[in-house]
């Protein structure tokens, strides 16, 4: 039977509808999905690989097509897992966020009919999602080449595909991971077949070389593509399209709002050829042995290539037989024993050995098919119920296996069992073997299960524990199938310990008698567990209590230690950590347990160090300032500045519709919060009276599309640029100019100095305006290396009474990862505007020189000893109103401390601020 047609259109060739799918639409009065699944891959031997970077870069119409419409074995091999990305259904981020867009990618996979793989097999991995980058050189360095080339080879010589695409070409317009990922593609087209590169692979692990027949790009246009397929048709079994099925499994990638609805009609993939073992291009199955009819050609064996045409022969037969499951299932039986016969043929046969490998590789993938093929044909339905999902070292459990016929014919010798870990001990009192199991009957066993004392815990990216095992025999051949709990099941730590905040910050300039922190003990034992919770803390640091003693009675209960933890007098700037544990009889438990639930992907587990993490720095702010936040759930800015002692009020529909906004000194817009809240659309003119009324307004990065109008949203015209790549800075260390170090942005409540702009992660700022009204003020100037700066990274204008600030720069990653320069510049950027932002006295500038003094910013005692003589003097003329010798004495003041730069006898930091300061108080008594 012909698998394929061609029509030539121009230059190209168009692929059309299979005579299979054409079966399939004479057939689909019955429609039995789940068994054309399984029956159309024995069409073809083909296999197909697709790479990316990140979940949601498969080509997901074009993978709908060759899998469900052709029945091509086809897969996706993703880099990284997501986690550097924005979650859009709930608050996980980073390895979380990693392990639901793994997930996602799995379900989505499931109805394309694909494999889902990646390259990172950890959540410590080096091959991360760190983020937007514009280079393939800067993405290969982070994730170290040589680590990420050597399991890109191995995926190929394991996986052995036909065809291999990457979803981008390797463009400037494209994402840097995106392009890392091209380029591997290409390259291992020569380096898979070479035994040289990665030698260890084929000498210690058993592996063979393998030549992939063709490398494809997506063409850069239809006039430069070299193949054409038309992938737009109509799949009655399936009652969607292909491109439909694909924006179908699209939707699954839910935590990236992926997903659209499209019409039946025609839509043509286009491709260019880049590389292959025989150049001429008319159609993407040219040169590629399609079927075993088309092997048959080219084994040299007389008696191997007649089995293989009629192994063919067979297994078109039994797509014929679709949906017939009774006549199916013998058939198919007896084209599993001639596969495994003919491999054994092959073995022994006198064809190359490159041929022999080949051959017996795409007759081990045919078996697997064959024996899904017969298990669903069988009828039988297997589900297998742990007791609980989650369990614990040296636990017993259980696990309820039903096996129900639900054909119409008798099954012979079922067979069911567990596949479990080897130090694991399986038993069962029932009869796990029937047989006869007679069309509707059910039979049930329960197998005990005692998990090793030396288990490993659950790791969200491992294969499953525990697999049920369904066999049968028919046709005197035995059908094995490997299948999936339906929960996930986990072995954890007895006991979750996890901290309520998970992150602390103390300001040096504020720092309070105690912190509260709260400890959360989750019993995942099958039993009684007591324990006595303490924390960690950093050197002359203390807990009030010391301990606290817990007592869970049975599984999943969970209790919560509460403790005042109280800072040593001189907190030390810098970071500093806190651990929280639970000791329970001679055993230490200090993991968080972090449970992921949603509806659309299999639970999940984040198994991490109950460590709080903590940064100790100054953040000088204004106590009166009262800030309105209108939160779009893409940041919790809001949370972290409540937890820093802010006053902040999280804005309602109602509160920007009706409400007082005048009570507000700062009004701030959460990121991309009018995509977020149709309720600041449809207020935003009240937003800007607020401000032309003497309010002040900050305003987060926001994409082009998220409902942005550039004349209506701001006070006056303000485009963000597009596309992202052309208008952001990667470099998180890319060098910052502030372009007015003496405006009050830069110097009220905090005085930013270029060591506020250190230590930011994975950038600096996305979407930066393209253009802007004259009414704006810039204020910072950033680039990636060896390209144009942007000057727009905060704009600021006054309006009316007020003034309005947009800001493209990511405070909110800074924030969340506490960068104590994102605080303190983000606090100066809130504070703009306040009656404070003019007032300084000369007892505070005293109190600066007195703690740089402690901080060792001195080198002479003598100097400490000048400034603060000269500030004691100007705090009595302030209070004598005496503003001449105010401006005299400071400008003593200033004379000094850069005589004592110029000798180097006072830090950088320590200089800019009492300059600036000095500056200050000078204005404002002139």
């Amino acid at each position: 039977m012909k698998k394929y047609l061609y029509v030539l259109l121009s230059l190209l060739l168009v692929v059309t509808l299979l005579p299979a799918q054409e079966l399939a639409a004479k057939k689909n009065d019955n429609k039995d999905v789940d068994l054309w699944n399984a029956v159309n891959p024995l069409n073809t031997t083909v296999t197909f690989l697709n790479t990316g970077a990140h979940p949601d870069d498969e080509r997901s119409d074009l993978l709908a097509y060759l899998s469900r419409g052709l029945g091509v074995k086809t897969s996706s091999l993703i880099a990284n897992r997501g986690e550097g990305g924005q979650n859009e259904i709930g608050n996980e981020l980073g390895n979380a966020l990693g392990i639901i867009r793994s997930n996602e990618m799995k379900e989505a996979a499931k109805i394309t009919g694909v494999q889902a793989y990646h390259l990172s097999e950890t959540t410590s991995d080096p091959i991360y999602d760190f983020g937007f980058s514009k280079s393939p050189e800067e993405t290969l360095e982070k994730w170290g080449e040589t680590l990420t080339y050597e399991r890109f080879i191995r995926f190929i010589r394991s996986y052995k595909p036909d065809i291999l695409m990457p979803s981008f070409r390797n463009v400037k317009s494209q994402h840097g991971h995106h392009r890392a990922m091209s380029i591997l593609s290409i390259r291992a087209f020569e380096d898979a077949a070479d035994p040289t590169v990665f030698p260890d692979q084929i000498e210690e692990d058993g592996l063979s070389v393998w030549q992939v027949k063709k490398v494809y790009l997506p063409a850069e246009s239809e006039e430069k593509a070299t193949t054409s397929i038309e992938i737009g048709d109509y799949d009655p079994i399936y009652e969607k399209s292909y491109p439909q099925i694909g924006e179908q499994s699209r939707y699954l990638h839910k935590s990236q709002g992926m997903g659209k609805d499209v019409p039946v009609e025609p839509r043509q993939s286009h491709l260019e050829l880049v590389k292959s073992v025989d150049y001429t291009d008319k159609g993407i199955f040219t040169n590629i042995p399609y079927d075993f009819n088309e092997w048959s050609e080219i084994v040299s064996d007389d008696g191997i290539s007649n089995d293989l045409a009629e192994l063919q022969e067979s297994l078109d037969e039994i797509v014929d037989l679709y949906p017939d499951r009774e006549a199916i299932l013998p058939n198919s039986q007896q084209a599993l024993q001639d596969v495994q016969a003919l491999s054994e043929a092959i073995e022994n046969g006198t064809m190359s050995e490159d041929v022999k490998k080949e051959l017996d590789h795409k007759l081990t993938l045919k078996e697997k098919q064959l024996q899904k093929v017969s298990l669903i044909a069988s009828g039988l339905e297997v589900e297998a119920t742990p007791a609980s999902k989650v369990i614990t070292k040296g636990e017993k459990t259980q696990i309820d296996m039903s096996i129900t016929n639900n054909g119409d014919q008798s099954i012979h010798q079922v067979s069911a069992g567990l596949i479990a870990p080897e130090d694991w001990k399986i038993t069962t009192k029932d009869e796990a073997e029937i047989d006869i199991l007679e069309a509707g009957e059910s039979k049930n066993v329960t197998f005990q299960v005692n998990v090793s004392a030396d288990a490993e815990h659950y790791h969200p990216y491992d294969d499953p524990l525990i697999q049920p095992r369904i066999t049968f025999e028919e046709e005197g051949t035995k059908t094995v199938n490997l299948l999936e709990l339906e929960e996930t099941f986990a072995v954890l730590p007895e006991l979750g310990v996890s901290t309520e905040p998970e992150d602390i910050v103390v300001n040096t300039a504020d720092v309070e008698d105690s912190y509260d922190v709260k400890v959360n003990i989750k019993n995942y034992y099958n039993g009684a567990k007591k324990g006595s919770v303490s924390l960690n803390l950093p050197e002359g640091w203390t807990s009030e209590p010391k301990e606290v003693d817990v007592s869970l009675e049975k599984r999943l209960e969970e209790q919560q230690a509460s403790f005042k933890v109280i800072p040593p007098e001189d907190v030390e700037k810098g970071e500093f950590n806190i651990g929280a544990m639970v000791e329970s009889g001679k055993n230490v438990f200090d993991t968080t347990v972090q449970e992921i639930s949603y509806d659309h992907i299999k639970d999940s587990f984040f198994l991490y160090p109950s460590t709080m993490d903590g940064v100790a720095f100054e953040l000088l702010k204004p106590d009166s300032l009262k800030i309105g936040y209108i939160e779009s759930g893409f940041d919790e800015v809001a949370d972290y500045l409540l937890e820093l002692g802010f006053n902040v009020t999280k804005l309602t529909e109602a509160d920007l519709s009706t409400g007082d906004l005048d009570q507000f000194d700062t009004i701030v817009t959460g990121i991309r919060a009018n995509l977020a809240r149709e309720d600041l659309i449809e207020n935003n003119d009240r937003l800007l009276e607020y401000a032309e009324n003497g309010g002040h307004v900050v305003v987060q990065y926001h994409k082009p599309g998220d409902n942005w109008d550039k004349d209506k949203t701001p006070p006056y015209e303000l485009e963000i640029g597009s596309p992202s790549i052309e208008w952001r800075v990667t470099d998180e260390n890319a060098e910052v100019t502030m372009t007015k170090p003496d405006h009050p942005l830069f110097n009220f409540p905090n005085n930013i100095t270029d060591k506020d702009w250190d230590g930011w992660v994975q950038e600096r700022g996305l979407y930066f305006p393209s253009e802007w009204d004259d009414h704006y003020e810039t204020f910072v100037s950033m680039a990636d290396p060896n390209e144009d700066s942007f000057d727009s990274g905060i704009l600021m204008t006054d309006y009316g009474e007020g003034s309005y600030i947009y800001t493209n720069l990511v405070f909110y990653r800074q924030i969340a990862n506490q960068v104590p320069g994102g605080y303190r510049i983000f606090t100066n950027l809130l504070s703009y505007g306040t009656e404070e932002s003019a007032e300084i006295r000369a007892d505070e500038i005293k109190a600066k020189v007195e703690r740089f003094a402690d901080e060792g910013e001195f080198e002479d005692e003598t100097t400490v000893r000048a400034l603060t003589t000269h500030l004691s003097a100007v705090s009595h003329y302030e209070d004598k109103g005496t503003g001449g010798k105010i401006v005299k004495h400071m400008n003593g003041f200033k004379q000094l401390i850069a005589y004592h730069k110029k000798k180097d006898l006072i830090s950088e930091e320590a200089f800019e601020t009492l300059d600036n300061d000095a500056d200050v108080l000078i204005d404002k008594w002139l």
